[in-house]
This record gives structure tokens, C-alpha cells and sequence, in this order.
């Protein structure tokens, strides 16, 4: 039985799973995955609908794939470590990303070229657990989406343990269908090698690597912050407040 996760006021680097997407096309449906086990509260989202149309799926050229969120006509958030390749050691080439919006069974209803990124700064793709705060990529994409995708507004203020949340993303069992969790909570504030970072208990495994952590505010959703990491306690997000302001 999957117990719900606590609030963690501390969890060591060491015990954090940083994982992007797999090279694996499935899982066996016995096999707890990390981030969800027994209890399984995803569900299949309709892609042609905001929140939901506005998350992306950010494939590769070395076959790993995240999540991804439109935060601006032009520009989508994701996390670091889904850009770079464990091979040559080297974050990849804006060209090698592809950004799909609506991705479902094959089909999608827009491919995205990447021109160009930034990550956080001091991020260590070999080692991210060393400067967790820094896992973060903003992606400009070619051209301005059409305006029928609408971007998730970014949250201004540091979510407070206990705010109800969702978390979509394309996990590495579910590869071809948008999964979300919308039944889950913020349960508090971590301190990774003195970085403040969510904790949240939402169903998600790899994969949803970069994949927006939302909550609801009145007439629409807002990002509170981006899926980085899972441990064995609590599944770890970095809160967009400590994002700096877009150029």
C-alpha cells in the first residue's frame, strides 16, 4: 500500500531521484514506479482543453522525453536536466529539442521548434542535487504559438503547504497520453543543500520531469512550480517564485 507522503521540513540531496524522461517505452502494470506507487490518483486529461493545452511533451534526439509548460506566446518552461545528454556530458543543442502541444497516441496539433535556451544558473547536469534551485530552462521557441493555446500565468507569491494542486505530464508508463493528478497538495517546504523547494504528493514518475505544478486561482490556473525530482518521502518541486524575470 502506497502511504501518503508527509511534510518534509528536511530531505538530504543524497535521497533525491533526479529523472527525466526514460529510454523505456513502458512498465509493467505490477511495478511501482517511483513517485507513484499503489495508490494511482492519474488520470487522462483532454488535451484540447486549457489547462491541458497548454502543456507540451519535449522529446529528444537521444530519445529521453519531459514536460514542458507555454508560459509565454514564445516560450516554454522545463527543467535542466531533461537538456542534457549523461553521454557527452554537454547540455544539447537548442535544435535536437522538439516541443509537441496537444501530443496524444502519435499525433499532435503542433510541433515547436526550439532557437535557443537558458538554465539556471550554476546547474550541474552531472550532479543537479548539487544546486537543485537551478534545474530550470526557459525555452524560446521559433515562432509565437497560436493564440487558441493560452500561457499558464506564473504564480507570484511562494505556495503555502496545504494549497491544493494539480501536476500534468507525460509519464514513462503512460508515454503517448497526458496524465494528471488533480487531487493532490502542497505538503511542504524542503531545504536541499540550502535551496527552498517544494514538497507535494502528487502521482508522477518520470518523465513529468519539467511538468507544471498548478493551482487554481479563481477564473484560471497559474504554475506554483516546476516537477524536478522525487524522493522516497515526497515528490520535489521548484517553487517559480524563485525564477528570475524573463529578459
Amino acid at each position: 500500500m502506497r502511504h501518503r507522503r508527509r511534510p518534509a521540513s528536511v530531505i538530504t540531496a543524497a535521497a533525491v531521484l533526479f529523472a527525466s524522461g526514460s529510454l523505456v517505452s513502458g512498465s509493467g502494470a505490477a511495478e511501482l514506479l517511483p513517485g507513484v506507487g499503489a495508490l494511482d490518483r492519474r488520470l487522462a486529461v483532454d488535451v484540447r482543453l486549457p489547462p491541458w493545452n497548454s502543456i507540451a511533451k519535449i522529446q529528444t534526439n537521444i530519445a529521453t522525453r519531459c514536460t514542458g509548460a507555454l508560459v509565454g506566446p514564445d516560450t516554454v518552461m522545463t527543467a535542466a536536466h531533461c537538456l542534457y545528454n549523461r553521454r557527452t556530458h554537454r547540455l544539447l543543442q537548442p535544435g535536437s529539442l522538439h516541443v509537441l502541444f496537444g501530443y496524444e497516441q502519435g499525433g499532435y496539433f503542433r510541433h515547436a521548434q526550439v532557437v535557443r535556451y537558458v538554465v539556471g544558473d550554476g546547474f550541474d547536469g552531472a550532479e543537479p542535487a548539487r544546486h537543485p534551485a537551478s534545474d530550470w530552462a526557459r525555452l524560446e521557441l521559433a515562432e509565437a504559438v497560436p493564440p487558441t493555446i493560452e500561457p499558464l500565468r506564473l504564480a507570484k507569491e511562494f505556495p503555502l503547504p496545504g494549497t491544493a494542486v494539480a501536476l500534468p505530464g507525460y509519464n514513462q508508463d503512460r508515454i503517448h497520453r497526458l496524465m494528471a493528478d488533480a487531487s493532490c497538495r502542497v505538503t511542504g517546504i524542503s531545504m536541499i543543500r540550502g535551496e527552498r523547494l517544494l514538497t507535494h504528493d502528487c502521482s508522477a514518475t518520470r518523465g513529468t520531469s519539467g511538468g507544471p505544478l498548478l493551482a487554481r486561482r479563481a477564473d484560471h490556473w497559474e504554475a506554483v512550480g516546476i516537477n524536478i525530482a522525487v524522493t522516497a518521502s515526497a515528490n520535489i518541486a521548484l517553487p517559480v517564485t524563485a525564477l528570475p524575470e524573463a529578459p
